[in-house]
């Protein structure tokens, strides 16, 4: 199965789905000596190798947000001997591996699928200009027109009118992008050329606060339309949002713990002892985690936190494991760095 961890979570599920005796292939980087025909071999460097090793050891985010595997080399090019030395292979967010398996088990299959079918935010690309604008969902490799609006302005000499005029198609605009916006509450990304952008991202914020705090980007393309939303999947200019949309999901999640605390409803746990409690009860519906605590505790704490997280999945609560770099993060930190949204009150 070959598969590229999009975020923390996912690299949680392959440090549970690789298990020992497995064979994972990536890319990685190993010093060598490089022989020369009728010459000495050179100084070791460091060069980069696509290789495989069987699965001896596994640590989880130790020093840094990545997984490590360790273990005997199976294949490597020939010319470096590498076979039968030891190896470890770093696994971090975007980097594709392939895990050979004597036998993929049912349950390890599905938590890879569910995996893939987690929901994330979708981005909502407006780009526009001074002809048209349009509405659009970014999908994975393209996006999905839903709106389209004709500017219709008048000269520029027609001062007043074109103003007014403006104003009217920034409303148009703004109309169409709430239709989509409320009911996917994705983020938001504008481009276009000029002033265009900026002046409709401050229209947005004079006219609706609440909508103007999920604009993730502004970007510069050459035109409006379908065919500047195309650009900025094209150009690579959406990339960028990805990241956003991470850290507003885990934002979301964190504010909802604090919402139910502040509420003081039952349908929320915070601290290890609380959160297993809920655990025991079946009552996780998502599990937040700030990856500090999977990286720097001691062994004994670790292996409880990596327990309870197994047994939330067990029970098919979701798990989100939170940067604590970010506020959000920080926040979770403050309630002891793990907390729970129940499927329904304890009290």
């Amino acid at each position: 199965m070959k598969v590229v961890p999009t975020n923390l979570d996912d690299l949680w599920v392959l440090y549970n789905v690789v298990l020992r005796d497995d064979v994972v292939y990536a890319r990685s980087t190993r010093e060598v000596k490089v022989e020369e025909e009728g010459a000495r071999p050179t100084e070791g460097k460091r060069v980069p190798i696509f290789l495989s090793v069987r699965v001896e050891k596994k640590i989880f985010q130790r020093r840094s947000d990545r997984l490590r595997i360790n273990g005997p080399v199976v294949e490597a090019p020939e010319k470096f001997g590498l076979k039968g030395s030891y190896h470890t292979i770093t696994i971090s967010v975007g980097k594709p591996i392939t895990i050979l398996k004597d036998e993929w088990l049912k349950h390890d299959i599905e938590r890879v699928e569910r995996a893939t079918r987690e929901e994330t935010l979708p981005v909502l690309v407006v780009a526009i200009d001074d002809e048209e604008a349009c509405v659009a969902i970014l999908r994975q490799y393209d996006f999905e027109v839903k709106a389209s609006i004709r500017a219709r302005l008048p000269g520029k000499v027609e001062a007043e009118k074109r103003e007014g005029a403006t104003q009217s198609y920034f409303k148009e605009v703004l109309e169409s992008l709430l239709l989509v916006w409320e009911e996917t509450h994705g983020i938001i990304a504008v481009v276009g050329p000029g002033f265009w952008k900026d002046s409709f991202v401050k229209y947005i914020g004079e006219k609706r606060r609440d909508v103007a705090k999920d604009i993730a980007l502004i970007g510069s393309v050459g035109s409006g339309g379908a065919a500047g939303a195309g650009e900025a999947l094209r150009s690579g200019l959406l990339d960028k949002v990805s990241k956003e949309v991470r850290v507003i999901e885990e934002t979301r999640a964190v504010e909802e713990v604090l919402s139910r605390l502040g509420s003081q409803r039952g349908d929320v746990s915070y601290g290890m002892e609380e959160v297993k409690k809920s655990e025991d009860y079946g009552a996780v519906e998502l599990l937040l985690v700030a990856d500090e605590l999977l990286r720097d505790v001691k062994d004994e704490d670790r292996h409880r936190i990596e327990s309870l997280l197994k047994d939330v999945e067990k029970t098919r609560g979701r798990i989100m494991i939170v940067d604590s770099e970010n506020e959000a993060g920080k926040k979770l930190l403050g309630l002891g760095g793990i907390a729970a949204l129940l499927r329904f009150t304890i009290r």
